[in-house]
């Protein structure tokens, strides 16, 4: 029913477009104007709206641009963003044309973080990235926690949809934590000369992304850890300064 664009951006950002039959577009996190503009234009697509999904510049910069490029067009986001826009942060789901997202709070990379679902669609900005999750900037690692686990519980043919080209740091520093781990080295050389390792599945993402395996007992007891949150806690740290 709808057709999913990458355009890599920036230096490691990646926006997205969900197209659907009528050539109409989404697009989530314009970290820069410009190459939207030139896909758009290139590929005959008509955007409806802008889905932001946290106030980082590098997520939202190409607004400004867009809006006067496009002047009809809807700005969607969370109340932490200081723009014009239609806050979606006490809404659960919304509808523009014949697209319906489910709107997930997802707090931890900043406090008013949002991801949008369409199904098998998860645009999760900086919470959730292939084989990693966000850094824990404005909240605390139980709020990360609890919202990698309320994404975890989705589909397992959830296409994560992330804005950020991580992967292969994430599964270097994956490897270099479980190192007897097969289907995280098998991962990681699958991917290894791959330029977009981007939509991952979310069945793929609980075999081969640590952020989501902090409830098995077997990597709790190998780190020294009792419980879920204290392992997080724990790969998040040696992540940030890995």
């Amino acid at each position: 029913m709808f057709q999913l664009h990458i355009i890599p951006a920036l230096a490691d950002n990646y926006i997205w477009l969900l197209e659907n039959a009528h050539r109409q577009v989404i697009i989530v996190d314009p970290g820069d104007g410009k190459p939207v503009i030139n896909y758009l234009n290139q590929h005959q697509l008509s955007p409806l709206a802008i889905l932001l999904t946290h106030h980082h510049i590098d997520h939202l910069g190409g607004v400004k641009l867009l809006q006067d490029y496009y002047a009809d067009i809807a700005i969607y986001g969370p109340s932490e963003i200081n723009l014009p826009l239609i806050s979606l942060s006490n809404k659960h789901t919304i509808t523009i044309a014949d697209f319906k997202f489910d709107i997930l709070q997802v707090p931890g990379h900043t406090l008013g973080h949002l991801a949008y679902y369409c199904a098998p669609y998860l645009f999760c900005g900086d919470t959730l990235f292939s084989a990693g999750c966000g850094r824990v900037f404005e909240q605390h690692y139980q709020q990360m926690l609890d919202s990698l686990n309320k994404l975890k519980k989705l589909p397992d043919n959830t296409l994560i949809c992330a804005g950020h080209e991580y992967t292969l740091s994430n599964l270097k520093f994956a490897k270099h934590m479980v190192p007897e781990d097969k289907n995280i080295t098998q991962y990681l050389n699958y991917i290894s000369n791959k330029t977009i390792t981007l939509p991952s599945t979310l069945l793929n993402e609980r075999q081969i992304n640590l952020f989501l395996r902090c409830n098995e007992k077997n990597l709790q007891s190998k780190f020294n850890f009792n419980n879920e949150l204290e392992l997080f806690t724990f790969f998040r740290s040696q992540k940030d300064n890995f």
